[in-house]
């Protein structure tokens, strides 16, 4: 089975992960949770092996794409693996970091996935102690993930990103909250305009609710993609 939620922010959030897992002891690792960016528990050397054995002693696979809110020093550190179709960074056996720009063959399904986003507090945070600049994403970033939807003809099942294309924030119910479109929004657009799909799951704006059809904001709710 495959599940996806929103930001967990580390020890912040997790407490859904574990709450899930108490109610649902059928699960496996070869069941997956996808968390839709702003992971971080890979945020602080001294405490990451607390917070990752938090992650990795839960009974599912966990995969999540990079937000904002990363210690990408940290993360990228990790060494570049293939893992179902795409490259990875196995943090642990069952804990994943989907990174930008991949595609993913998981139960049939396709996932392409694309992390990063915008930092709003970058004001009160401290350059790579609290905030770091590869939170936005790169040219290379967006070349990489154009070439592999090149070799599946721009036609995935679903798509996980931390952000979302920046027309979808003018529809509701994200339009009332008056969201400044950023340079990751307007990235995110050239997918909405080019690659057919299924779903579209984001995180971020820690909200839950279906946008349009297609598309929906996770914070605190896990959903199971059928």
């Amino acid at each position: 089975m495959i599940y996806i939620t929103g930001d967990t922010h580390g020890p912040i959030d997790f407490g859904k992960l574990s709450s899930f897992a108490a109610k649902h002891s059928e699960l496996t690792k070869a069941d997956y949770m996808f968390v839709a960016g702003d992971f971080g528990g890979v945020w602080s050397e001294r405490t990451l092996e607390r917070d990752i054995k938090r992650y990795a002693d839960l009974p599912f696979t966990v995969l999540f794409v990079d937000g904002n809110h990363e210690n990408f020093d940290l993360l990228n550190a990790y060494k570049a693996e293939n893992w179902h179709g795409g490259k990875v960074h196995k943090i642990a056996d069952n804990v994943l970091h989907l990174m930008r720009g991949q595609i993913y063959e998981l139960d049939g399904k396709s996932f392409f996935t694309f992390g990063g986003a915008e930092s709003t507090d970058k004001w009160m945070r401290t350059e790579n102690v609290s905030w770091w600049a590869d939170e936005v994403p790169s040219c290379k970033d967006y070349d990489i993930a154009h070439q592999s939807l090149q070799k599946v003809g721009y036609k995935v099942d679903y798509i996980v990103t931390h952000s979302i294309d920046e027309n979808t924030l003018y529809l509701p119910p994200l339009l009332r909250y008056g969201f400044e479109p950023f340079a990751t929004n307007r990235g995110l657009s050239n997918f909405e305009e080019t690659v057919t799909y299924k779903h579209w799951y984001f995180g971020h704006y820690h909200i839950d609710a279906k946008v349009g059809d297609k598309k929906t904001a996770l914070y605190q709710k896990i959903l199971k993609i059928e």
